[in-house]
């Protein structure tokens, strides 16, 4: 072969070693990004071109899909009672993506999970349809449709948890929304999606899991605990030496008590009538550090609680000074919380002290039902030992029985709780939240509970956790209850 020849082959030897090399750069290299891109309409196309496994609560599924019309889009997402269930689904949108667990489930949902490969090569060889896998909640209809009745016209939020194994049972938030009415891609979809994202109202907004509130006095439920853990205080019924008016440390502005009796009051009588001296009080004895360290035991400070929806972190200050950490410890100045976390509080107390993970999904099954993955009961923090956790107990049911929280009385039952009406904005002056926690027990289960009131149509004067958020807490554990009976 003469040069010019051989120049010419090794030129051409290079191009093909070229085209080798980029085309495996784009297969294996760069294929994860190039499939995932958002200009890439195959993707998609092929995400719709078969029905989506459903998300199922108590073995039936609140989820569904139908045929498009006039789309290369072949199925889109229907909802069963969708305002009810959004806050647990989230929603599947031909024209706006995912959230929640439409979102985080999404390969199993739509068959692509590595784990549904066996399942997809045998539909190859029989001729199957593909389909997508199911995720099974651990939701229950009779306390997801309590919570969100319940709330009504009201904003706010609802949490059920099973303190025993720290299973969701109910997570609704209000006001809410239909996934359905914008799961395609028409002008008309885009319009209901448009008319949600610009509300005044958030009703896209999860506020069970991704608003924080001041908790008010639920919060006192942490603070007693904290005083039982270092040993501030032993005896629930003996005088904590709080004087009336109490000052708040640093300071001369005094701590001001909505009821009378809490000069010296127990630790038990000062829950039983809220009385914000004690706790604060009980918060400046116990210190900033040491109420920060029991805090984050309740889960406080957290940023990855995954259920596995991420919840925004509660916050206890790290850093506030002597009064702050004062007015910390009675739910006010910088302390802010999560329904969800609030629930986690009251399901620690009630499970002898020990917090369990909030998870909502039990398991993951591929189309044929086979159990692809179990979510296991974990054990998340010992916030009390047993000993005071049968302490506070007892003090959450004297509030039942004879305080505040008298309106979440359940014949049968063994109810403890806590009522908060949390003060807010510029000098207080907005209208204050209206909290509850609680628990309930059997011989045959037990459920924690908080609710949230952010607005309701009351007057300011009638708004309490105990007129407004217990009676809702009391259908919630009511309906658990009897679902697990």
């Amino acid at each position: 072969m003469n040069k010019p020849l051989r120049r010419i082959a090794i030129f051409c030897g290079l191009l093909v070693l070229a085209l080798l090399v980029r085309t495996n750069w784009l297969q294996y290299v760069q294929a994860e990004e190039l499939s995932t891109r958002k200009e890439n309409r195959r993707v998609a196309i092929a995400q719709y071109a078969q029905e989506r496994g459903n998300i199922i609560a108590n073995g039936k599924p609140i989820t569904g899909s139908v045929v498009t019309d006039g789309s290369d889009y072949k199925y889109k997402r229907t909802y069963i009672d969708g305002p009810m269930w959004a806050p647990v689904t989230g929603f599947a949108s031909q024209a706006f993506g995912s959230t929640q667990l439409e979102n985080l489930e999404d390969k199993i949902l739509t068959g692509n999970d590595d784990r549904l490969f066996f399942d997809r090569t045998i539909g190859m060889f029989t001729g199957e349809k593909r389909q997508g896998g199911n995720v099974v909640t651990t939701l229950m209809p009779a306390a997801q449709k309590a919570a969100f009745k319940g709330l009504g016209s009201n904003k706010g939020a609802v949490v059920a948890l099973d303190p025993r194994t720290g299973a969701i049972l109910a997570l609704a938030s209000a006001p809410s929304y239909d996934p359905s009415s914008f799961a395609g891609n028409s002008k008309k979809d885009e319009k209901a999606w448009v008319s949600l994202k610009d509300s005044k109202n958030k009703e896209l907004v999860n506020r069970a899991l991704r608003e924080t509130y001041p908790p008010g006095s639920t919060f006192k439920v942490v603070t007693a605990a904290a005083a039982l853990e270092h040993k501030v205080v032993t005896d629930i019924n003996a005088p904590t030496d709080t004087p009336e008016p109490y000052i708040l440390p640093g300071t001369r502005t005094p701590m001001v008590n909505q009821h009378g009796g809490c000069k010296n009051a127990s630790l038990n009588k000062a829950l039983e009538v809220s009385c914000n001296s004690v706790f604060a009080n009980m918060g400046d004895k116990v210190t900033r550090d040491k109420m920060v360290e029991t805090a984050e035991k309740f889960g406080f400070n957290d940023p990855e609680i995954d259920t596995p929806v991420r919840a925004f972190a509660s916050v206890y200050d790290k850093t506030m000074s002597r009064d702050g950490n004062a007015q910390s410890s009675i739910g006010q100045f910088n302390t802010a919380a999560t329904p969800l976390q609030m629930a986690m509080v009251a399901a620690a107390v009630a499970n002898d002290g020990k917090l369990m993970k909030p998870y909502m999904v039990d398991r993951l099954t591929a189309p044929n039902l086979d159990v692809i993955e179990q979510t296991d009961p974990q054990e998340m923090s010992r916030p009390l030992s047993a000993e005071n956790a049968e302490k506070l107990q007892a003090m959450m049911v004297n509030v039942v029985e004879k305080g505040t929280g008298t309106r979440a009385q359940i014949d049968g039952a063994t109810v403890g709780g806590k009522t908060g009406t949390a003060q807010h904005g510029e000098k207080n002056k907005k209208r204050p939240y209206a909290w509850f926690i609680s628990y309930a027990t059997t011989d045959k289960g037990a459920v924690a509970v908080a609710v949230v009131i952010e607005d309701s149509n009351a007057t300011r004067e009638d708004i309490s956790g105990s007129g407004l958020a217990a009676p809702i807490a009391k259908d919630v554990m009511q309906a658990v209850l009897k679902a697990q009976g």
